[in-house]
């Protein structure tokens, strides 16, 4: 991020009937097996006198990250979500059924998935079956199957849902998840934002595939992350389906549904695709011009961080009003609505296009750890500044040196700033200084093959800030704890 920082049956789909979406709040179950579920902490089965008895415990409502430990679960490990979703521009609401494939790590008696907001379920089932659900704490949605799932026992969950998706505003970090625009909305997850749009493991520990089934009216565009699978219309009404085939974090999830301008083309044999907002009044010059500089720059960072990682590129230009671009997958999304009739400059697609190597394809074990997204890209800025406006890194690097001492700059740990400072100064600035110190320490030829050994090496998973100076360590065949401790871990301006 940089800051400024076919539904199953569209016949007789009640979304788009006058009045918007219907909102059942029925349970499922009776309210006394509810309660059974909610209350067993413990299941156990039946088994024959004498025989080993299997026991199945509730798997964890957190995913143990201090930062938000809210967000995420335990218990299960996703595979696979399929997210088959109708808008209604009327009343604004979705339709949804999102389908999960999981494998259990533990016997589960229980599992939470993510799920904030107003969005009613109408029905739920584990493995084709109806399973007792309830929401609790501040986002979690509890369920219980009928009978435990065994350990590495793969497992489906289909929930189907409908009304007006929320915003998380958060004081600190700012708007994340489901944003209405002027004619549909766009969907930005970092951090905590999936979880208004559909139920989810909301971690980027349990990174997944994704298919996206988009209808609205045929006058509006739906986009989302991954290869377009192709598209029909009936009755009015549009349906694209998309796939996402690379392992993603649910916060690089993307839908965006308006009224745009698409570009297609190919690009190094891979498609890029761009669209831009008919509201931000943009050139049918400046819309081609936008993807063809989408394309320059992924070749420009290829020459220094490797091949890209995804099969398409491209990207998204919204006026959305949240004052940030972010690195979703694949094809990232700049929100340039105080700029009407404008293109997002280089040095702004550097970073974002950087992303999709550092943050995108290696994503953080924990948010501590998200320098190593926001410290590369920031980075790549400076290899852009000085590729195409002749500006040494090292000129980049001096300009916030000087920045004074007492500023809030050095006063956090770069490496742990905080839940509230994950998109401070310190983890984007100090972050490519670190870098820059480290390619001072270690020289060109270390720093540059690390650059290119580090996404190939821990590409589609996490990998941790003890990851990296480890990585860095073997590269250099250097001891590198002072360098890291002082720019990573020292609170207060190094001395150069």
């Amino acid at each position: 991020m940089i800051t400024a920082r076919p539904p199953e049956n569209l016949e007789g789909n009640d979304l788009f009937s006058k009045g918007g979406p219907r909102m059942s709040s029925r349970f499922l179950r009776s309210t006394a097996a509810l309660a059974l579920s909610v209350g067993a902490a413990v299941a156990v089965t039946a088994a024959p006198a004498g025989a080993a008895v299997t026991r199945f415990t509730p798997g964890a409502p957190g995913a143990g990250d201090p930062y938000f430990p809210d967000m995420g679960n335990g218990g299960y490990d996703v595979a696979h979500y399929d997210v088959d979703l109708a808008y209604d521009p009327a009343s604004k609401g979705i339709r949804a059924v999102t389908t999960i494939d999981a494998t259990a790590t533990q016997n589960l008696s229980r599992f939470d998935l993510d799920f904030l907001g107003p969005l009613r379920i109408s029905s739920l089932t584990v493995d084709g079956r109806a399973a007792t659900w309830d929401r609790t704490g501040a986002q979690e949605l509890r369920i219980t199957p009928r009978s435990g799932l065994r350990a590495h026992h793969r497992f489906r969950v289909r929930v189907a849902y409908a009304g007006v998706p929320q915003t998380v505003d958060d004081p600190a970090l700012g708007v994340s998840g489901w944003v209405p625009t002027a004619d549909g909305g766009v969907m930005l997850n970092q951090p905590t934002g999936a979880a208004t749009v559909y139920p989810v493991n909301d971690t980027p520990a349990d990174k997944a595939t994704y298919t996206f089934t988009l209808t609205a009216p045929k006058d509006l565009t739906t986009l989302a992350n991954g290869e377009p699978l192709g598209a029909a219309t009936r009755h009015g009404l549009t349906t694209t389906r998309w796939a996402m085939r690379s392992p993603m974090a649910s916060e690089l999830a993307m839908i965006a549904i308006g009224k745009y301008d698409v570009v297609r083309t190919k690009a190094r044999g891979r498609a890029n695709i761009t669209a831009t907002d008919r509201a931000m009044a943009i050139t049918p010059e400046n819309a081609k011009a936008f993807n063809t500089q989408t394309a320059d720059v992924v070749a420009f960072l290829e020459s220094n961080f490797g091949r890209y990682p995804f099969a398409s590129t491209g990207g998204i230009v919204v006026k959305a009003g949240v004052g940030y671009a972010l690195e979703t997958q694949g094809r990232p999304v700049y929100d340039l609505g105080r700029r009407p009739g404008s293109i997002p400059a280089g040095d702004l697609l550097a970073h974002e296009l950087a992303h999709q190597w550092f943050g995108d394809a290696v994503s953080p074990a924990k948010w501590a750890d998200i320098w190593l997204n926001e410290g590369f890209a920031t980075y790549a800025e400076w290899l852009y500044a000085e590729k195409y406006q002749g500006v040494p890194v090292r000129q980049s690097f001096d300009k916030v040196y000087a920045t004074p001492a007492d500023d809030d700059l050095w006063n956090a740990k770069t490496a742990d700033p905080g839940r509230d400072g994950i998109f401070d100064a310190t983890v984007y600035d100090r972050g490519a200084m670190t870098l820059q110190a480290l390619r001072e320490a270690i020289g060109d030829r270390a720093f540059f093959r690390l650059l290119r050994e580090w996404p190939a090496r821990y590409g589609g998973g996490n990998a941790s800030t003890a990851d990296f100076i480890r990585f860095a360590e073997r590269i250099s065949g250097r001891d590198l704890d002072r360098l890291f401790t002082t720019w990573l871990y020292t609170p207060s301006k190094p001395k150069l």
